[in-house]
């Protein structure tokens, strides 16, 4: 239950927000923020075969800078998803993987891409169409 800010009142609180405890709700929206992250995506279902080298994971993702990808990949460190790897070679080489918490988004983020690519050409239809009326929100 919640405050209604409008009248006093005590709302009931609707949908997957219902089941969070208030005092969680801010950390639970920055991991769904991060976990919907499109660069997480990619990364995380990239990594889904197993673990990669910096260069052959940016490779493995069309449009992801060097920027973005190795900011990515600290935001997916700092949160337990993936494991940054060096060994002391010449020329020095560094993994990613995935940690057992990361594995678990596998399901998720296939699932969401397979939605994307099923979807594309209907979306992309409707796209179209609503920037041909001009539509206003």
């Amino acid at each position: 239950m919640r405050a209604d800010a409008r009248d006093g009142r005590t709302a009931a609180v609707a949908g997957p927000c219902a089941s969070w405890p208030a005092e969680q709700g801010e950390t639970i929206r920055q991991i769904v923020d991060r976990a919907g992250d499109k660069w997480t995506v990619f990364v995380i279902g990239t990594l889904a075969e197993g673990s990669l080298r910096y260069t052959d994971l940016q490779r493995s993702i069309p449009g992801i800078s060097q920027r973005m990808l190795t900011h990515t990949l600290r935001q997916l460190q700092r949160d337990g998803l993936v494991t940054r790897t060096a060994y002391p070679e010449v020329p020095p080489r560094v993994e990613y993987a995935l940690t057992d918490l990361g594995a678990t988004l596998l399901d998720a983020v296939a699932a969401l891409i397979d939605w994307a690519g099923t979807h594309h050409d209907e979306i992309q239809h409707n796209r179209a169409r609503f920037d041909e009326a001009g539509v206003q929100g």
